[in-house]
């Protein structure tokens, strides 16, 4: 039997789409659930994530649908992004994530299909 139980530290985080010219109030039905391991600081744990890379994962949503699922993916030096499927064309990058403190709240970009979107920390808890 596989065990399944996210290691400590890990979190679970919901972006959900901020303001933008095509979203003027958000929406917080489209965006992504993620299960990832948080420094003490709120930030992305690379030696947590190094440790159990395969229990950090992703989920695309919107509008009451499961979009996709995936894995957060960590790459040198610092940089994060959202890996759905193998290959790059469906990858979502994180700007600077890396940097960002994942507090309720706070703001992180990622690109998609060469787009930035900004998206709000609706959640960042334990597991």
């Amino acid at each position: 039997m596989t065990d399944t139980a996210a290691p400590l530290g890990f979190h679970h985080i919901r972006l959900e789409l901020a303001r933008e010219p095509q979203a003027p109030a958000g929406d917080p039905d489209a965006g992504y659930d993620i299960l990832a391991p948080l420094t003490a600081e709120r930030r992305l744990d690379a030696a947590v994530w190094r440790e159990a890379p395969e229990k950090c994962r992703v989920r695309r949503f919107s509008h009451g649908a499961t979009l996709a699922f995936g894995r957060l993916r960590h790459a040198a030096p610092d940089r994060w992004y959202l890996d759905f499927e193998p290959g790059e064309a469906d990858d979502v990058h994180g700007f600077r994530l890396a940097d960002e403190r994942l507090e309720t709240g706070e703001y992180v970009s990622l690109s998609t299909d060469d787009q930035m979107h900004t998206y709000v920390v609706a959640r960042s808890e334990p597991v």
